[in-house]
């Protein structure tokens, strides 16, 4: 991802809350990746992620125009719920870190629902996507 205008202070500075923009945008693709596009579980599983709780360590800012590497690994998985840890490096330098835990609810009900059983088998094998 790049930093843009409307992801800065008038410092040039990212402001913090976009970060969490980042992490949303980096889980979306990794799913994608592993074949499970978060419309396709709402639509077919009847299920979508939220977020249920977050703690992140802002190290050093990323400023405009920064190039940043934003990378999703399953710490843990059970029925209903992931814990993922998700960074953004800038050229290998750790910028921010998160743990973020995802709720996984019935699309109409927003009841907690199993996750479908091929994503949890891979989040239970560790699948992740981390910054080259």
């Amino acid at each position: 991802m790049r930093a843009y205008y409307e992801d800065t202070d008038a410092a040039g500075v990212v402001y913090y809350a976009n970060y969490f923009r980042y992490f949303e945008r980096a889980r979306t693709e990794w799913l994608e990746a592993l074949g499970h596009p978060p419309a396709e579980l709402a639509s077919v599983h009847g299920v979508v992620f939220v977020v249920r709780h977050v703690e992140a360590d802002f190290r050093m800012p990323a400023r405009l125009f920064d190039r940043l590497d934003v990378s999703v690994a399953v710490v843990s998985a059970n029925r209903a719920s992931v814990i993922l840890a998700q960074s953004v490096h800038r050229a290998g330098e750790l910028l921010v870190d998160a743990r973020i835990r995802l709720a996984s609810i019935a699309s109409g009900s927003f009841k907690p629902v199993r996750i479908p059983l091929p994503l949890a088998r891979m989040m239970a094998d560790g699948v992740t996507s981390s910054p080259p």
